[in-house]
């Protein structure tokens, strides 16, 4: 009988130590050792689809690392934005032309139109991009992402500011007692 205790408890013990080829390898391992029937108590205990331990499994067997020493293939993941968007750098230069800031011969520039504001202008000339991806080309275009200091602290950083510009009304207080 297959004690899918012991195998959770192992495999929480390594879970953060391990990435995902990592995962999967440990996991075929522990189906291996189970024998028959192992692949689907070592799902359970760990979570892990059965398509994944079979293929760690497949991995095992052929008894080579193909990949070395990399987490994935070489070319695996996602590509830039950029690779499948050629032209989104020379569109967000050209929308941030003429709200350039500070010293040109100075290290730190900045743009004075906000992230929002051009993801809508570059959303409408037909790209698909996001707050985050247009914030990262700003700064890979060396460009500083400021923001105004009163929206970064928010509205009730200045109390003293809203209280002076309230009127005084009399208390309801002091006019009941007369």
């Amino acid at each position: 009988m297959i004690d899918i205790d012991d195998i959770r408890a192992r495999y929480q013990l390594l879970d953060e130590f391990l990435g995902e080829r990592g995962r999967r390898l440990f996991a075929a391992n522990e189906a291996l050792a189970q024998g028959y029937g192992g692949v689907s108590a070592t799902s359970r205990a760990t979570g892990l689809a059965r398509s994944t331990i079979d293929r760690g499994i497949a991995e095992l067997r052929a008894g080579a690392n193909a990949i070395g020493t990399t987490t994935r293939r070489p070319g695996g993941g996602r590509k830039p934005a950029i690779v499948h968007q050629p032209g989104l750098p020379a569109a967000l230069e050209a929308l941030i032309e003429d709200a350039i800031r500070g010293d040109p011969c100075s290290p730190l520039r900045w743009v004075s139109r906000s992230q929002r504001h051009l993801v809508k202008a570059l959303i409408a000339q037909g790209f698909n991009v996001s707050q985050r991806l247009v914030g990262q080309l700003l700064r890979t275009l060396k460009y500083s992402c400021q923001s105004l200091p009163l929206r970064r602290r928010g509205p009730t950083a200045k109390p003293a500011r809203e209280a002076t510009n309230q009127i005084a009304m009399p208390s309801s207080r002091t006019s009941m007692q007369r």
